[in-house]
């Protein structure tokens, strides 16, 4: 029987709740008369920073992301035309202003001191309340020592490393070797405890837990076992079950390249139930698996896509595993900092406004402590400037000027150079008078929705009871979830022998509506829906889930939950191009190429104009984006 609310904690007195609850329109001042603004001294200057100790995001539980107070300006611009004229002009004057204070408009701040030299005056404009972007912190001081969590981006992909990316890590002192040493995480996987996936039962009529079971790795020696005890018709199961056992070439004596165009033409749930001989139940079943990894369900994504997603089919193509991603971490090849690539963030704050961390370095950035007061001071050459919407970015007498809303007020400064880190879509919106071609550009590549909910528990007693790691749970919101401990470096502890208090983070998008319209239509749908959904929305998600998988194990949902952070990314993801979707672009004509053009003294820096949702990619475009300003 489905659980009440107070049944399953609601009402609990838990870090729940963030300090801003809404923000209107009319609370942001947007509503005031220009006789009300004109009444603003000219010369104000702004330090949104409060005292230290006191102002402090990483901390802040309840609505995270995309939250109150974060996003309502750039709404009433894009969605709703809202005009922002007569703006007052600050006595502020800059070489540079970098619109967003994700990573790379970060690395683009970094990177414009390297070019144009350290004394350069330089402004970074950032909407959240926090910096990073999505390579967010979260941090719980509930139940005694600190545990960290990541709220956005987290892994870094090594392998993959341009020669600058490793040039630029080499300068901030990050060693991959060294985070190598300390990591022993592996999304559920391990090391302590077995992967398995979870039933629930609201969508399938009970709930059962199937420990060693996972879709994005070998299900061990007998999952003839595990598959019977799966909460679906017979024969479903038994389609799963001949599923497994198949070794064979589907394909045999077909040309290499037929068999690739058919991989890439068709989507791998289709392909399960073509080739693969699943019931459209069972292949229903792994279209989860790669939502938190590519912020797409796989019957939206190839057979060729999924193979690199490391989800089974390559048993039916001649080869004797079931994965093409010969590794049974679904993160690949990867380094990570606990708090993931918030750290890289830091890293990059701290070199550009070193009073903000004195002594930080990447062997204790994690642990070290930031001082937010110290980002926006008057004396120094790098300003960042929290909660300001950018509004408007011009071409004017020989360089820029900038519009953004902060506390209500509209204020603008003027720069020599702005480079737009912020993502494209909202481009066109922000720069009117770019050309035409560029602004559709940059509408094509819609981003993908994103959620990363941490809850802090009291302990993993329960999970090391069940024997479990982490759990994949395909009738949920989130499709994943996971222990987070194991990662062991820049400063911070937290092993798996460990029993006390552990975040556990749900990962994942929305699944869209109807998945059968033009995959960007999706990432539209699946945002509104994200949008419209509030932090008990999410509270009463997790708190189903952990009761229902946690509590025959022991686990009090009333009791034992300490605290919930939601790291909502209605922007998430980049939108990088899918065999399914979209065509196949001449050299310099893809919509990220004609998208990121230099428009004046303006340039575009972002992990959009590299049409990949990486870190790396990230920092790769604020490197080209600097070197095309004009000297």
């Amino acid at each position: 029987m489905k659980k009440s609310d107070q049944q399953l904690g609601m009402g609990r007195d838990i870090s729940r709740r963030d300090f801003i609850h809404d923000v209107s329109l009319a609370s942001l001042g947007l509503t005031l008369p220009a006789s009300v603004w004109a009444e603003t001294p000219t010369g104000l200057t702004t330090n949104i920073a409060e005292p230290a100790g006191a102002y402090y995001p990483p901390t802040r539980t309840g609505m995270r992301g995309s939250h109150p107070g974060a996003f309502e300006v750039a709404h009433a611009l894009a969605r709703e035309g809202k005009g922002f004229p007569d703006p007052i002009d600050l006595d502020e004057e800059y070489d540079l202003v970098v619109v967003g204070g994700g990573i790379s408009g970060l690395a683009t701040a970094y990177y414009y001191r390297q070019r144009f030299g350290p004394e350069s005056r330089i402004l970074i404009l950032e909407n959240h309340d926090d910096f990073g972007g999505h390579a967010r912190r979260n941090e719980f001081h509930q139940g005694g020592q600190m545990r960290l969590s990541w709220g956005g981006t987290m892994n870094l992909e090594y392998p993959m490393f341009s020669e600058t990316v490793n040039t630029l890590l080499g300068e901030l002192g990050v060693e991959i070797e060294e985070l190598l040493e300390g990591y022993e995480f592996a999304y559920g996987n391990g090391p302590k405890g077995s992967p398995c996936i979870y039933f629930d039962a609201e969508t399938y009529g009970r709930d059962e837990l199937i420990p060693g079971f996972s879709f994005r790795s070998d299900p061990g020696e007998n999952p003839e076992q595990m598959i019977e005890q799966f909460p679906l018709s017979e024969a479903s199961r038994e389609s799963l079950k001949r599923f497994y056992a198949r070794r064979e070439n589907i394909f045999e004596g077909k040309p290499d390249a037929e068999v690739s165009a058919i991989l890439s033409s068709i989507s791998y749930t289709n392909f399960l139930k073509q080739y693969g001989g699943l019931t459209d139940e069972a292949a229903d079943l792994f279209i989860k698996s790669t939502h938190g990894y590519w912020g797409v369900g796989a019957d939206s994504l190839s057979v060729n896509e999924c193979i690199g997603a490391g989800l089974p089919v390559m048993h039916l193509l001649g080869q004797p595993g079931l994965s093409g991603s010969g590794d049974d971490d679904p993160g690949g090849e990867v380094a990570m900092f606990p708090d993931g690539n918030a750290s890289i963030a830091r890293l990059l704050v701290h070199a550009l406004v070193p009073a903000v961390a004195p002594g930080s370095n990447a062997r204790n950035i994690a642990m070290a402590q930031f001082d937010y007061a110290q980002l926006d001071q008057s004396g120094s050459p790098v300003r960042l400037r929290l909660e300001s919407t950018v509004v408007n970015v011009a071409n004017q007498d020989g360089g820029t000027r900038v519009s953004y809303v902060n506390q209500g007020r509209l204020l603008r400064v003027k720069s020599r150079h702005t480079v737009l880190a912020c993502y494209h879509v909202i481009v066109p919106h922000l720069c009117p008078e770019l050309p035409a071609e560029q602004k559709e550009a940059q509408k094509y590549q819609v981003k993908r929705p994103l959620i990363l909910t941490n809850v802090l528990l009291r302990d993993s007693k329960a999970l090391d009871a069940l024997g479990i790691s982490g759990a994949y749970c395909p009738g949920r919101l989130h499709g994943a979830v996971w222990q987070v401990k194991g990662v062991n470096t820049a400063g911070y502890q937290h092993h798996w022998e460990d029993a006390g208090p552990v975040p556990v983070m749900f990962w994942g998008s929305v699944a869209p509506p109807d998945a059968s319209i033009p995959v960007r239509d999706q990432h539209r749908a699946s945002r509104a829906l994200l949008l419209a959904m509030s932090f008990e929305d999410f509270e009463r998600e997790v708190r189903t889930v952990l009761d229902g998988m946690l509590g025959p194990a022991g686990f009090d949902v009333q009791k034992d939950i300490l605290a919930i952070t939601v790291n909502r990314w209605p922007h998430g993801y980049a939108y990088d191009y899918l065999d399914l979707w979209d065509p196949e672009w001449p050299a310099g004509q893809a919509p990220h190429e004609i998208a990121r053009r230099p428009f004046g003294n303006i340039a575009i820096a972002n992990s959009d104009a590299g049409a990949d949702a990486y870190t790396h990619v990230a920092i790769d475009q604020a490197w080209r984006a600097v070197a095309e300003l004009n000297a």
